[in-house]
């Protein structure tokens, strides 16, 4: 009987499952040339599981989902298709699926190039965060990355930090700021183009990545598509032209499979003055498959970038020469040279392991990247600033004297920075032979030459559709070597290597007069290493999915000084204390489906991470100093979100929360302050941060030859804390008895809670139309609109000292709450509004595609203020009061403008 019984339940349970499960089939194929695509990917409202095609083109699924549902159907450089069908059960075959070329893919070489970082001051690095988002078919993140990123928009206000880039599985984030160096592969955008991105905190296979997202690029030779692509590009952005060649053999018979590319980009100059533009890349790779679930790669990456960089400039300076104007170079024998290049050449070296089976994944790899990231800029020792916009060159200085406005002085620097608004190259070369020997000016290079070995394993277990497991480790060691090198004695014979304000020694070891070539000023080692594993479980079901993941990484780095500073003969030369981090990382989700075609999800993350190497050492240029108490981030951040997926209708609208606690900042500058004058280091630590906000993504396609769209975000990021402030002067230029043994200064706290973030435009929102038009030919526009952007506050005002009188050491009479508050009160940038163009035409010419892609940025040429900061020369509030009278201030805000008109074509032939 209990034989029978089971035997019956067993029938029936299999009865009922084959009647709960659909089976959907079709084959897909190239539109024009019906060539099957390979790999095309294959999902039933975006979070099932993914299936991909044959080498044929075709699919075939089982689904045990109901109802109405959406399939999609996408491939890499093809527009996706989406389907409503109905499962009840039945077979579907969609037959023959052709699938459109992308020529919005051309997007990405589009892409701004120069962010933010590019222009700032020597401390920075440039945020990959555009870049990160740019394979994205989302929305809001493709509006952000193409559009908002003009004016430096920052999703969410998080920089590129806050995500993880890999090729081939390998995490490529720096130590020294924890962000990707895109140059590194800049140019390469046929062989990136196979990116995989997973958005905010969704599971990424290969990493327990970030918060802003976390982006794969996938460099096997077999996942490219095979045969040649060349194309030419011309824009006036950063580069004016470009020339890119590309071949693909495709998987052969033999199991080999192999790609080349190479590009050149220049510009004699930019659309800002003197920034010259020249870098070229290489790519290549081969791949054996051993057989049908292993293969092996090896991959080298070369890519060189130089080029001019610009400054952030004054209002006074703007009104005077535009926004175009850079006061970095100067003519010298009739061709521009600009005195702040930057040079980047740090090539990669791959070697990668893949197995692919049906249930599991299991990606291996090792890189050695080495070579040299070198900022040039002249220095000055005892001779006048060589800097055209140099405060007493300029008309303010006059109008602000100590005695009174000098209008006619005034006029006179006004017109005589108009007539020589550049750097004088013959003076310097003069001053220097007059000085018969030492140099007074020298060109030289701040040099980074970095040494790092990245190991990575991950595995992912499918055991089946309902579940799977995955588990990694990386471990990534670095040894940085810092130093200036002088690049170009401009005349003189020798530069004596001496500290120009105090008279001492930078290398007391070593020869105090350095010529061409060599070290000087500083020279130190960071030995870094970091050891990362974490593991995830996913689990999905009819109705909902969810997923949990954790981590834990442990951190070192150590500094090493080569130079003894007579400074700092105590701690200068040899080795520091080592500083480790042990940190942890949980992170889940959780998607309820109301129907195949509206779903919520909530994620939430409590992560831990150490300090970048940059906020470790005080000044590790010239010592071994620890920031004192220093400690680990902490990161909270809770999103909710709903998804609608309709064959006319898809998109997203999120709610976020993000709470950065202890984090950890040092600034360099020239401070007057209510306790004495001098170049200081400003350690800011227990600085809390919080981001929180809505942001959406529509698009509605009325037909299959017009689609519109609507995104925006609506944020506020403001500082959560007040944070302790701590400096140190350099020359002893404080009282003695304010300084602590180390030379440091406790300033107490800032008073920054509830001030703004510079973080780009907190509000934004655009529009956007296309159409396409079945004769290969396609046209889009966006208007956008971006509001409530912040300039960087400096902290130091914000502290006691500021309301001190250096000549009394008093607190300053008329510092009153109300005028301070005015004094100090945050002034947001200009509201900007900017239109867009985007077109394309393509051709099918005997099997051979050819394309062609124009965009037209800002067309109507506004020019707008897209970040800035405040200067905190004036660092107590009687100088900046007196400063602020004339309404032209010798230390106002420096802002960075925008382009105005901009363009880029592209041409492209393959085949």
């Amino acid at each position: 009987m209990r034989t029978v019984l089971f035997w019956t339940v067993l029938c029936c349970t299999t009865i009922l499952y084959g009647q709960s499960t659909s089976i959907i089939s079709g084959n897909v194929l190239e539109k024009g040339v019906l060539r099957p695509i390979k790999n095309a990917s294959i999902a039933i409202n975006g979070f099932s599981e993914v299936h991909l095609t044959n080498e044929e083109g075709e699919f075939h699924i089982e689904t045990d989902q109901r109802g109405e549902q959406v399939l999609e159907i996408s491939s890499l450089g093809f527009n996706p298709k989406r389907f409503a069908i109905f499962l009840e059960g039945n077979p579907i075959d969609l037959g023959q699926i052709y699938l459109e070329k992308d020529l919005a893919q051309e997007k990405t070489d589009n892409l701004i190039t120069l962010t933010e970082g590019d222009f700032l001051d020597d401390g920075e690095a440039v945020s990959g965060a555009l870049g990160l988002l740019q394979s994205t078919r989302d929305i809001f993140l493709n509006r952000a990355a193409f559009d908002f990123g003009q004016a430096f928009f920052k999703v969410r206000g998080f920089d590129s930090r806050n995500g993880t880039v890999l090729l081939n599985g390998i995490p490529m984030n720096k130590f020294f700021d924890g962000r990707p160096q895109w140059n590194n592969w800049g140019g390469l955008n046929d062989v990136v183009r196979n990116q995989e991105f997973t958005q905010g905190l969704s599971l990424n296979p290969y990493t327990f990545g970030g918060i802003l997202g976390n982006t794969n690029m996938d460099m096997r030779p077999s996942g490219l598509r095979p045969g040649v692509r060349l194309s030419s590009s011309t824009s006036n952005r950063t580069y004016r032209g470009r020339l890119m060649a590309t071949y693909s053999s495709g998987l052969r018979a033999n199991g080999l499979a192999y790609t080349f590319s190479a590009s050149r980009r220049w510009a004699q100059e930019g659309y800002v003055e003197g920034t010259l533009y020249d870098a070229y890349s290489f790519f290549g790779s081969l791949e054996y498959s051993l057989n049908t679930e292993n293969g092996l790669m090896l991959t080298a990456v070369f890519a060189r970038n130089r080029r001019g960089r610009s400054a952030a400039i004054t209002e006074e300076v703007f009104d005077l020469m535009g926004n175009r104007y850079n006061p970095y170079w100067g003519e010298q024998e009739g061709k521009v040279r600009n005195s702040r290049e930057r040079e980047i050449f740090e090539p990669i070296f791959m070697l990668n392991h893949f197995l692919r089976s049906k249930k599991f994944n299991w990606t291996t790899g090792i890189a050695y990247q080495f070579g040299n990231n070198a900022r040039s800029r002249v220095g000055y020792f005892n001779t006048p600033n060589p800097d055209p916009t140099y405060y007493r060159y300029l008309p303010s200085y006059h109008i602000n004297g100590s005695i009174g406005a000098d209008f006619v002085n005034a006029n006179l620097a006004r017109e005589g920075f108009i007539n020589n608004p550049q750097i004088q190259w013959q003076e310097i070369y003069s001053a220097n032979t007059a000085n018969n020997g030492p140099a007074g000016y020298l060109l030289y290079d701040d040099v980074a030459q970095d040494n790092q070995i990245t190991g990575s394993s991950t595995l992912v277990f499918k055991p089946n559709e309902k579940m799977n497991f995955g588990a990694g480790v990386n471990f990534r060691t670095t040894t940085s070597e810092n130093f200036a090198r002088i690049n170009d004695l401009l005349g003189a014979d020798f530069h004596q290597d001496m500290d120009a304000f105090s008279g001492t020694f930078n290398d007391i070891n070593g020869n105090l007069e350095k010529t061409a070539g060599e070290k000087f000023s500083y020279h130190y080692l960071l030995d870094a290493s970091q050891l990362e594993a974490f593991g995830q479980v996913e689990f999905k079901s009819r109705k909902w999915s969810g997923f949990t993941s954790a981590s834990f990484s442990n951190f070192g780095v150590q500094r090493e000084g080569l130079f003894a500073n007579e400074r700092f003969l105590e701690n200068s030369f040899g080795t520091s204390e080592k500083v480790s981090f042990s940190s942890l990382g949980l992170k889940g989700g959780f998607t309820y489906f109301l129907s195949g075609r509206h779903w919520f999800t909530v994620n939430g993350a409590k992560l831990e991470r150490p300090p970048t190497l940059q906020n470790v050492f005080i000044n590790p240029r010239e010592n071994n100093e620890i920031v004192s108490d220093i400690q680990k981030e902490t990161i909270t951040t809770l999103d909710l979100n709903y998804f609608v997926r309709l064959p006319d209708i898809t998109g997203r609208i999120s709610a976020f929360y993000t709470r950065f606690q202890n984090t950890t900042d040092i600034n360099f500058f020239f401070v007057d302050s209510g306790l004495g004058s001098d170049f200081v280091q400003e350690v800011i630590t227990g600085l809390d941060k919080l981001h929180k906000g809505i942001e959406f993504g529509l698009e509605y396609q009325p037909s299959s030859s017009v689609k519109l769209s609507a995104a925006g975000n609506f944020g506020q990021y403001v500082y959560a804390s007040d944070p302790s402030v701590q400096i140190n002067f350099d020359t002893a230029g404080a009282e003695e008895d304010l300084i602590d043994p180390q030379g440091n200064i406790d300033l107490g706290i800032a008073q920054l809670k509830d001030l703004k973030l510079a973080q780009g435009p907190q509000t934004a929102l655009s529009i956007g139309v296309e159409y396409r038009s079945p004769k290969y030919w396609w046209v889009g526009a966006t208007t956008n609109y971006l509001a409530d952007n912040q300039i960087n506050l400096a902290t130091i005002t914000r502290t006691r000292s500021f309301l001190l009188d250096p000549e009394t050491g008093k607190h300053f009479p008329d510092a009153t709450e109300e005028a301070v508050t005015k004094l100090l009160k945050q002034q947001p940038l200009e509201d900007i509004y900017l239109l867009n163009l985007i077109g394309g035409k393509s051709w099918l010419v005997q099997k051979k595609y050819i394309s062609a892609f124009l965009s037209v940025n800002n067309l109507f040429n506004t020019v707008f203020k897209s970040g800035g900061y405040e200067q905190s020369r004036n660092g107590n509030f009687g100088q900046l009061q007196q400063d602020n009278l004339s309404g032209s201030p010798l230390f106002g805000p420096k802002y960075w403008y925008s382009y105005g008109r901009t363009y880029f074509l592209n041409l492209a032939i393959s085949f």
